[in-house]
């Protein structure tokens, strides 16, 4: 499989993987910026990709960031559908209460994943199925 990939700004990084077999291929910011403490913001990375068909990209946060400066997703994972051809933002959030977050052009930001996805008709039915767990939700396991 190939993912497509267009620059849409001659200045963007195409993703990369930190190392073969890695599932996430890194997103770059394309643009210098800051987060303030509690801010967030939406980064352009300068691409737009072709997912194949029937599969779905997931941007992800990245480990180290959220460990290290406590930078997450504000809609993690974010969704990009196999017909979307547009930039693909990140929308970054600093949970840091005290900390700015520096952007520099080049900073990696975000992973795509990209994966094999259903896409099941919609069936309405009076009755679901019988099942251990039943209705129970959050904490119901204890």
């Amino acid at each position: 499989m190939t993912l497509k990939v267009r620059r849409l700004d001659a200045r963007a990084r195409l993703p990369t993987r930190a190392y073969p077999g890695d599932a996430g291929l890194d997103l770059y910011a394309l643009e210098d910026g800051a987060l303030g403490p509690g801010e967030r913001a939406s980064i352009r990375t300068g691409i737009a990709v072709e997912i194949p068909e029937g599969q779905a990209g997931l941007v992800l946060p990245r480990s180290g960031l959220a460990a290290k400066h406590g930078i997450a997703l504000v809609n993690a994972p974010g969704l990009i559908d196999a017909g979307y051809r547009g930039e693909v933002r990140v929308l970054l959030l600093n949970t840091d209460r005290v900390a700015t977050f520096p952007i520099s052009a080049g900073d990696r930001i975000a992973q795509l994943v990209v994966l094999e996805v259903q896409t099941p008709a919609v069936v309405e039915v009076g009755d679901l199925a019988l099942s251990e767990r039943g209705a129970g939700g959050f904490g119901s396991s204890g």
